[in-house]
């Protein structure tokens, strides 16, 4: 799996997420709460820190918690929540270790449909159904995974000529629409949130 990919908007990160699928999952994982250019090229930062240029599940599951965690931590930190998100890189690396003997594409790869893919990623540590359907929509349309009925399976994000996730990002104009788009669906849910009656009286 190497292709071009531009979510970190950094060449090394970017490049870094092209080639490794472990790095593309943990980009993932690591997409909340933090603008997605500095999720994504976490991976990269991660991989420095560790004193290389890529990421192996099993050296990261046979690190120490704690010292995962301070490397994490180290500034500039590789997420706004540090600490816990160590933790979930860690457990996902154990994960991947367990389940599939530490090669993170044998989540996807050979695999029939969309749905089972789907189920795999539901599975990992720190991925819920959203991130799933995200990542599942990220690997049909950049890279080129597309089991049976994988647009099905990824929902809306699967949709063709959507703006809505990572998974539509191909460079600075896209990232500014999914941003956009992301903005616009906040206001609603809390304009939503504001015209719902609160069933006091």
């Amino acid at each position: 799996m190497s292709t071009t990919i531009r979510l970190a908007q950094q060449p090394e990160a970017d490049e870094l997420l092209g080639r490794s699928p472990l790095a593309a999952l943990v980009g993932m994982l690591l997409d909340q709460q933090v603008p997605m250019e500095w999720a994504f090229s976490g991976p990269w930062t991660i991989a420095v820190r560790m004193g290389g240029d890529d990421l192996d599940a099993r050296q990261i599951a046979a690190y120490d918690p704690d010292a995962f965690a301070a490397l994490l931590s180290e500034k500039p930190a590789v997420h706004r929540y540090p600490g816990s998100m160590a933790k979930r890189v860690h457990q996902l690396c154990q994960y991947l270790v367990e389940q599939y003997d530490g090669d993170p594409s044998a989540v996807w790869q050979d695999i029939a449909t969309g749905a089972e893919v789907l189920a795999r990623l539901n599975a990992l540590p720190g991925f819920g159904k959203q991130k799933s359907q995200i990542f599942l929509a990220l690997l049909g349309k950049q890279f080129g995974v597309r089991p049976t009925g994988w647009r099905e399976a990824a929902g809306a994000y699967g949709d063709a000529g959507s703006y809505r996730s990572a998974a539509d990002i191909t460079g600075p104009e896209s990232l500014a629409k999914v941003r956009a788009f992301k903005q616009e669906a906040k206001r609603a849910a809390k304009a939503a949130k504001a015209d719902k009656p609160t069933g006091r009286g």
